[in-house]
């Protein structure tokens, strides 16, 4: 299915906010339909003029599946969470996919690597868009305390010693950074250049950095997501980096398992950049081990038009 173009030289586009019910919070995806003829080049060169953390490139939409390709402003992505949440609702606004009476839609999202599981619930007239994602692996390097704290602008007690720091190895590569109070993590001030060489020379994608102590009563952690490498200096949401804290929380006991393999995750992100966001994490279980991660949110729209593609692509 397609949506008309208004001209040959246009494609249809549009603006969300994911992880939030409300404008201005979450993290910014936009949308771009009927892109299949649109190359690798000129989806990248679209993506960094329009300088979100994701561009969703939809090349088609059928009946329980849809076929997609993320983008940053320095990358192609292997998957997105956020992207997948301002997707998914997109596709319900524009009548895309339909409910048809139905309280749930399963979608497989087919990427260029993979295909993923997407479950879409109808919740009070809004889509809680949620995303199966792998548990990843986690390696334990035992970097320098000293020198992650010079990134961050922080003193090295304000990093955990209780807990480790670790390496989730999965769709992305993230460095997980336990911090030992609100107060230490919403001081921190990154050094986004060195950030950005220090990721590329230990192979890592974000810094993840998440408190115990939260803002509001109702969240159970804190989260900022450090992303200069990948092309976002800081991300005010993601879902595939916390699919990696919660394996990280799960391994390590953060979570208050409740003995039915179940476990439900309450995230806030993005207040220090003025984009509050609200994370939803379900962790299933069976043995002590991981059988399942959903991530997910809702999304809000902001903008809808069409965007002008170059002469060569029109």
């Amino acid at each position: 299915m397609e949506i008309n173009r208004i001209s040959d030289a246009t494609v249809p586009f549009a603006l969300y906010d994911a992880f939030s019910d409300t404008l201005f919070g979450g993290s910014q995806g936009g949308i771009i339909l009927n892109a299949g003829d649109i190359d690798a080049q000129t989806r990248q060169q679209i993506a960094s003029e329009l300088g979100l953390p994701a561009t969703c490139f939809v090349s088609e939409v059928n009946e329980g599946t849809v076929t997609a390709r993320f983008h940053s402003t320095a990358r192609e992505y292997p998957m997105c969470g956020h992207g997948t949440i301002c997707l998914m609702t997109h596709l319900l606004n524009v009548g895309l996919l339909q409910w048809q009476g139905k309280g749930t839609l399963e979608i497989k999202l087919i990427l260029p690597t993979k295909t993923a599981q997407v479950e879409v619930l109808r919740q009070n007239n809004k889509a809680l868009v949620m995303l199966d994602i792998v548990a990843p692996k986690l390696r334990y390097d035992q970097p320098d305390i000293n020198v992650l704290a010079g990134l961050l602008g922080l003193k090295p007690a304000d990093i955990a010693h209780t807990h480790p720091v670790a390496t989730a190895l999965g769709d992305f590569v993230h460095m997980i950074v336990p911090i030992n109070s609100l107060t230490a993590i919403q001081s921190i001030q990154p050094d986004f250049t060195a950030i950005t060489a220090y990721c590329r020379e230990n192979g890592i994608e974000t810094l993840a950095c998440f408190s115990t102590e939260t803002a509001q009563a109702s969240y159970d952690f804190h989260v900022r997501d450090f992303c200069p490498a990948v092309g976002v200096p800081e991300s005010a949401a993601a879902g595939t980096t916390n699919a990696a804290l919660a394996t990280y929380w799960y391994r390590h006991d953060w979570l208050a398992k409740n003995g039915v393999g179940l476990d439900t995750i309450k995230v806030e992100q993005g207040m220090e950049l003025g984009r509050p966001s609200s994370i939803h994490t379900t962790l299933h279980s069976k043995g002590g081990e991981i059988t399942r991660i959903q991530v997910g949110g809702v999304a809000r729209k902001v903008i809808e038009g069409h965007f002008q593609l170059p002469d060569e692509t029109a």
